[in-house]
């Protein structure tokens, strides 16, 4: 029989056998310290680890996290009702590629606020000087500031007023630590809470400019979606009734810039790699991991796959994604000292092969128009201007035209999820050529249409699609050298 998931449960949990890990600290003890806003399955298997792991260690009571949940849909109602019933204890089922499992109940959540119920509390507990860091993982999305409109319910708007709070009490700031793959995600957070308070108060983004650091990260791990069914296998393996379960891949990292304004954990005892700066990590980690994730999602999907190792198992999606990583993104990256970017690129198709975990090629998809140009642009730009050979990124950008239709290529559906397109987007996408894909404003800054060398790439694996379809497109793409520009239109 499976045990219930709450404090009182933990002694015999610990007694168990087969039994998960339990923390070995006292939860009585802990205060928060840390507030994460965005209490998604990748924190919960990412961050929160990190921090269980430090709670472990002498004198860290001071650092468990407080959660913060911004979403107001009947999910994000009744994840905050879960955890609250489990005292914010939830299990974490790492699965190794010959399908060993390990399951871990990570305790350093103790407090969950949902910001639509009680903005206030959320307020309140963000000026409370016991909070030292405040982390984000809001998507790629969530960054979009309405320079013109009403911020005060975002992350930032949390975030900046605050820390007006907090400035009128005479208290000082705290670390802003983004978790998001965004390039330069500790200055992009850093804008965007300047934007929200320049509309608090004149004279608010200068004291924060003084008082908060918002440290640059790079972030991995992955962190599939639990499904109903997936969820009742996951607690047959922990042998614990969990209401919200988890599960990830053993790889696990975080490089983060030390800068920290109000003291920290010891991350670095905790496995967290502290450098002085994470953008090299962050943009070969973004331009070959995340980039080669959405180069599969999209073609796997409109060849009806649905999982990721399913998708790896094609042979020519595989090759795909070895070409890419090999031709057009490796030559054009600087590793740091120690690391090997074809090592890294190996251990890449290694973890999207993993069988146990089974990621969905809809999660990888999702909110496509944020996530390519955050993936994407340095690599394009640096391709366009060098005129290297951009038929690669032409087939993502056709195949994410077709994606947008939801159908594959044998009638099968699949949902489209992709909230920044806007109805001048959806306009375009559905009344103008199947080019206008890249003139919409996710696109529109790197001015691919007006490239003479991407507009013929990108025409011409069009053509091929619409007349002998993606399959086609794609072994002719792989298997066969780019054409003169004249052949390439005729093909």
């Amino acid at each position: 029989m499976m045990k219930t998931l709450s404090n009182a449960t933990l002694p015999a949990l610990r007694r168990r056998q087969p039994a998960p890990a339990v923390p070995a600290y006292d939860r009585g003890k802990l205060k928060a310290g840390i507030a994460h806003i965005g209490v998604g399955n990748f924190h919960r298997v990412h961050q929160a680890v990190y921090i269980d792991r430090c709670l472990h260690l002498p004198g860290h009571e001071d650092w468990a996290i407080c959660g913060i949940g911004l979403g107001d849909s009947p999910a994000a109602r009744a994840k905050a009702a879960a955890l609250a019933r489990q005292d914010h204890l939830y299990t974490v089922t790492e699965f190794d590629a010959d399908g060993q499992t390990h399951s871990r109940v990570i305790g350093a959540m103790i407090e969950y606020l949902h910001a639509p119920a009680d903005p206030e509390a959320v307020l309140r507990r963000l000026a409370d000087p016991a909070i030292r860091i405040v982390t984000l993982t809001i998507t790629e999305g969530g960054y979009d500031i309405d320079p013109d409109g009403d911020n005060s319910r975002t992350a930032f708007g949390y975030i900046a007023e605050s820390l007006r709070r907090r400035r009128n009490a005479g208290l000082g700031g705290y670390t802003v630590v983004s978790c998001d793959n965004l390039r330069g995600n500790g200055d992009t957070a850093r804008r965007a809470v300047l934007a929200c308070a320049a509309r608090l108060d004149d004279d608010l983004e200068e004291w924060i400019a003084a008082e908060v650091s918002f440290p640059n990260s790079m972030v991995d791990r992955i962190a599939p979606g639990i499904s109903p069914l997936r969820e009742q296998c996951l607690n047959e393996i922990s042998g614990v009734d969990d209401l919200l379960p988890a599960m990830a891949e053993p790889y696990l990292q975080w490089v983060l810039e030390d800068r920290f304004v109000a003291g920290r954990p010891d991350f670095a005892a905790a496995g967290v790699e502290l450098r002085r700066e994470a953008a090299p990590y962050e943009a070969i980690k973004g331009r070959m991991l995340n980039a080669s994730h959405m180069l599969l999602a999209y073609p796997g999907l409109l060849l009806g796959y649905r999982i990721v190792p399913e998708a790896m198992a094609d042979d020519d999606l595989g090759t795909l994604l070895k070409q890419f990583m090999e031709s057009d993104v490796i030559p054009l990256l600087t590793a740091p000292e120690g690391m090997r970017l074809h090592d890294y690129k190996d251990s890449i198709l290694a973890r999207f092969d993993n069988p146990a975990i089974a990621d969905q090629l809809t999660r990888v998809a999702h909110d496509g128009a944020a996530k390519i140009p955050v993936f994407y642009t340095s690599t394009l730009e640096t391709m366009l201007a060098q005129d290297r050979d951009c038929r690669r990124a032409a087939f993502l950008l056709a195949c994410f035209r077709l994606y947008l239709n939801g159908v594959d290529a044998y009638g099968g559906l699949f949902d489209v999820n992709e909230p920044q397109l806007n109805q001048t987007d959806w306009s375009l996408i559905r009344n103008g050529p199947p080019s206008a894909i890249m003139d919409i404003r996710a696109f529109k800054s790197l001015s691919l249409s007006r490239h003479e060398g991407m507009a013929s790439a990108f025409q011409a694996v069009w053509l091929t699609i619409a007349r002998q379809g993606v399959r086609h497109a794609l072994q002719e793409l792989l298997y066969f050298e780019a054409a003169p520009t004249e052949t390439m239109r005729s093909t």
